[in-house]
């Protein structure tokens, strides 16, 4: 396939919510290779083919409901968003943490309703991607099958990878698998992957990782001594990744 050329405007900083990064740039987000797919070289303008919102939603506002009807697919554009259920017997458990050029909602495809709840960290922009206009433009474009395939594929080996997590890391292995994935992921889609704002909170962080607050805290002080990382508020620094990566893979110890 023939690459395709995507005409971007300047991004307007007066526009941009105070302290947030510049929204994350087309060829870096989730949806991205689906919108390609549509035609070769292309406008953005075009991309309101499988676009059908773009919305913001302010920090705590639901993107979308347990339970609710299904309506579209969320590729985030800038901010931030965490995913959650209710267990039996009525707890919250944060199921992700979601970052720019990632996309939230497809697991809600099968039932057509959502099966989680999707809550804005921060002031968050989104894309929403109705399925009925995908599927629509599916029929026309077989290559669009293959690219969604390959977004809900990403989402089923991060699914392992969360079950090896829990079940088998200690407090300090799970910490660092926590950092070295956000990183990752960071710099999957463009983004700094060694500075980083934490927009959740370390109570959100020990209730996805299965840990208590107070552990979460502890651990990160004592990577803070052990100059593996460094925070400024709700600012972290990786200072040592290959030391995170061998902690994150067990082959190392938090001396």
């Amino acid at each position: 396939m023939t690459a395709a050329v995507v005409r971007r405007k300047p991004v307007s900083r007066a526009n941009t919510p105070e302290g947030a990064c510049a929204p994350i740039a087309c060829k870096d987000c989730g949806i991205y290779h689906l919108c390609l797919t549509v035609g070769g070289e292309v406008d953005l303008s075009q991309l309101d083919l499988l676009v059908k919102n773009r919305r913001t939603y302010k920090r705590g506002e639901l993107l979308y409901r347990i339970g609710e009807p299904y309506r579209a697919a969320f590729a985030i554009r800038l901010g931030s968003v965490k995913t959650s259920v209710l267990t039996d017997d009525g707890r919250v458990q944060v199921t992700g943490f979601h970052i720019p050029g990632e996309v939230l909602g497809l697991n809600a495809i099968i039932d057509d309703r959502y099966n989680c709840e999707a809550r804005a960290l921060e002031t968050t922009s989104v894309c929403e991607v109705p399925f009925e206009r995908y599927e629509e433009l599916a029929l026309q474009l077989p290559g669009l099958q293959r690219q969604m395939l390959r977004i809900m594929s990403q989402e089923i080996v991060h699914n392992q990878e969360m079950m090896l997590l829990l079940g088998k890391k200690k407090a300090e292995e799970r910490l660092a698998t926590f950092f070295v994935n956000l990183s990752r992921r960071l710099e999957r889609h463009g983004r700094p992957a060694l500075e980083f704002k934490l927009s959740m909170s370390r109570s959100d962080i020990g209730n996805y990782l299965g840990l208590a607050e107070e552990t979460v805290c502890r651990v990160i002080t004592r990577f803070e001594e052990k100059a593996l990382i460094s925070t400024e508020r709700r600012l972290v620094r990786l200072g040592q990744m290959d030391r995170l990566q061998a902690l994150a893979r067990g082959s190392a110890v938090l001396e």
